[in-house]
């Protein structure tokens, strides 16, 4: 619905109000037919509690500020948790039973957080619970904030404008056990090769050319001569992972809806997990971008931030390559292989 056509309050008959309003007109028939002063009563007694429906429950709806905690990280196919804050900003009035429902798109989640008394001046907290079965970005467009106070007989409503993001990455699967370690000689062992930075391989004597950052002074003090702290080589620990996103011949046009591009966007997060978490430079080439090598969970971010937005890409468009020795992993639809480059 266009938003400048759109009502500021919404109300719907529950059940129990669809009986109540049926018995209302069929007291109001009776009166009109039988002119009986009781029948009139009733009826004025009926119409009484619809119309205190209306007034009470709009007190319960004025003045509330909500708010959404998105979490960190979210992957397809695993439960999350999304935490809604609800504020009731007047001065003196509660509000009672109030629900509050995501709007993505416009349209309701259908995972309501409830509130069953929101004191003047308080905040309280909440959170649903929720699965989206599909990586990608979901654009949340604000809340749905509605009540059945205080005779459950009407649902009354109004949206709340509430922009947000929420980036699905993909799925984790399990890593096959060929690629849970750095194809020989690279991996988690110690390295011959050294290098001005990484981990400390060894000491040995000062040479000429060598920075005096790695002179380790007690060692030299005890030998009488110059030591030096010799490294690892930490370009022995970068990682790359090369999608191909190249879109085949008769492809869906949205990648989402291949299975087998999906599964190779799976092993690729599950992969860049994996490496992160032992440590190492993991980098990312697809078609048309690439993302460094760089240790650290900023870095797995990055990595499964593009994964969960990866999508065709021209097959025309070049598949950039790493540019220094590195170990790394080709994957596509057709499945993984190891890459040297």
């Amino acid at each position: 619905m266009n938003r400048r056509l759109r009502l500021p309050r919404r109300i719907r008959p529950t059940r129990d109000g669809v009986l109540y309003i049926a018995v209302t007109l069929g007291v109001g028939l009776a009166a009109l037919n039988t002119q009986n002063n009781l029948l009139y009563l009733i009826l004025g007694m009926l119409l009484s509690l619809i119309v205190a429906s209306g007034v009470l429950s709009e007190m319960s709806l004025r003045q509330l500020q909500v708010s959404r905690q998105v979490p960190v990280r979210v992957f397809a196919g695993r439960p999350f948790l999304m935490g809604v804050g609800l504020k009731n900003t007047k001065q003196r009035l509660p509000s009672f039973s109030v629900e509050v429902e995501d709007l993505v798109e416009d349209r309701p989640l259908e995972k309501r957080c409830y509130f069953l008394k929101l004191p003047a001046g308080r905040r309280q907290q909440t959170s649903y619970r929720h699965r989206l079965a599909r990586r990608g970005a979901y654009r949340f467009t604000g809340f749905r904030i509605s009540t059945k106070f205080p005779f459950s007989l009407f649902r009354k409503w109004r949206d709340v404008d509430l922009g947000g993001e929420l980036v699905v990455f993909p799925e984790l699967a399990p890593v096959a056990p060929w690629q849970r370690s750095a194809p020989a000689p690279t991996g988690d062992q110690a390295f011959p090769r050294t290098g001005r930075t990484g981990d400390v391989h060894g000491i040995r004597e000062f040479r000429q050319g060598d920075a005096a950052r790695d002179i380790h002074w007690r060692k030299s003090a005890i030998d009488g001569r110059l030591m030096v702290r010799e490294r690892e080589d930490e370009s022995r620990r970068r990682t790359l992972l090369v999608i191909d996103n190249g879109r085949p011949p008769g492809a869906a046009p949205d990648s989402r809806d291949d299975p087998s591009f999906e599964r190779a966007v799976s092993l690729a997060a599950s992969l860049a997990a994996h490496y992160v978490a032992l440590g190492f430079a993991v980098g990312l080439s697809m078609r048309g971008s690439a993302i460094p090598p760089a240790p650290g969970s900023a870095q797995l971010d990055r990595l499964l931030r593009a994964l969960a937005l990866v999508g065709w890409a021209d097959p025309d468009v070049t598949l950039p390559l790493p540019s220094r020795a590195s170990f790394g992993f080709r994957i596509g639809r057709d499945g993984v292989r190891p890459l040297q480059a």
